[in-house]
């Protein structure tokens, strides 16, 4: 194994982003051969990273991508401490976490997984991955208003890119985004004198909520898989955050195959924890998770309580629910 950055390391064993293994980093809960290391720092497999006290050690994973259609009120974050977290929702039986962000008031489509390259690779608005949005605004629209959505409004100290957007009704339209500035939609409208009332993401590149019940996920097909790999294959280098003022960076990202780091013990970090004794059954693990470079079609797929139908013959599970806000 070459040398690669902690913060990689850390996010291919499922704990976490790189962002967020950034943090844990700066926040000394990591240790490289029982010392602190410093952002940035480089680790090979003979290194012994521990995260909290927990050991992570290169062993082969088998990659998660779950759709969810989150609900209104729940907040997309890693951080069970924080009440109505996305990970305590979902109630997966893998350690995993979101790719990107909706904010608390909003619903809709979210990838869930715990492949860290994928989530750079998706997040970079230089790649023009398109997200799509239905919004209703607090009073009627106009041609004037769709125009200056579309061509870019000052939020932030910059202009936002030029899109996509349709009118859908009096209050009511479309919008695709090709970059994900911190609430862009909301402040776009703010902007503009008007209120978002609603604001549900349908698609996110070529996977869309497709009968995905509200509260509910379902595992991406084997089809969904590989056609998410083709359009980040040629991910570019270089990054635009998706979130603050300018764009920022996690990290360079290319994608992998074989092996990829693993947390050996402790109940904090534990690639599979046990599925007996949990607040929300999940089903059994299904053989159909799409490995990253030959992804396999699914004839069954994992779910949870109140598991309904979803699209491309996977089913949709989790949660039905949770407090709409």
């Amino acid at each position: 194994m070459e040398p690669i950055r902690l913060n990689k390391f850390i996010s291919d064993s499922g704990v976490c982003s790189r962002r967020e293994a950034d943090k844990l980093i700066e926040q000394g809960r990591v240790t490289v051969n029982g010392k602190q290391p410093e952002v940035g720092a480089k680790v090979t497999a003979k290194d012994k990273i521990r995260v909290d006290g927990n050991l992570l050690e290169v062993d082969a994973v088998e990659p998660v991508y779950l759709l969810l259609n989150k609900p209104a009120g729940i907040e997309t974050t890693t951080d069970r401490s924080q009440r109505d977290n996305i990970i305590s929702f979902v109630n997966y039986p893998e350690r995993i976490f979101p790719v990107g962000r909706l904010d608390k008031d909003s619903e809709g489509l979210i990838i869930l997984t715990n492949d860290g390259d994928i989530v750079n690779k998706i997040l970079r608005a230089g790649n023009k991955h398109e997200k799509e949005y239905i919004v209703t605004v607090d009073k009627p629209i106009n041609q004037a208003f769709v125009e200056k959505m579309s061509n870019g409004v000052a939020i932030l100290g910059v202009n936002t890119k030029k899109c996509f957007v349709e009118q859908l009704g009096a209050n009511k339209f479309r919008i695709i985004l090709t970059q994900g500035m911190n609430r862009q939609i909301r402040r776009m409208t703010e902007t503009l004198g008007y209120e978002v009332q609603t604001l549900q993401r349908i698609r996110i590149m070529h996977l869309s909520l497709n009968k995905i019940p509200l509260g509910q996920w379902r595992e991406m097909t084997g089809t969904e898989v590989a056609e998410m790999m083709r359009l980040v294959e040629s991910s570019s280098k270089t990054e635009e955050g998706s979130s603050g003022k300018k764009a920022n960076s996690s990290g360079k990202s290319t994608s992998t195959s074989g092996s990829k780091p693993k947390v050996r013990s402790g109940a904090g970090f534990s690639g599979k924890p046990s599925r007996s004794g949990s607040a929300h059954k999940s089903g059994g693990k299904s053989s159909s998770s799409a490995k990253r470079d030959k992804p396999k079609t699914s004839s069954s797929n994992r779910g949870s309580r109140g598991a309904s139908k979803g699209n491309a013959g996977g089913r949709a599970g989790g949660r039905s629910g949770g407090k709409r806000r």
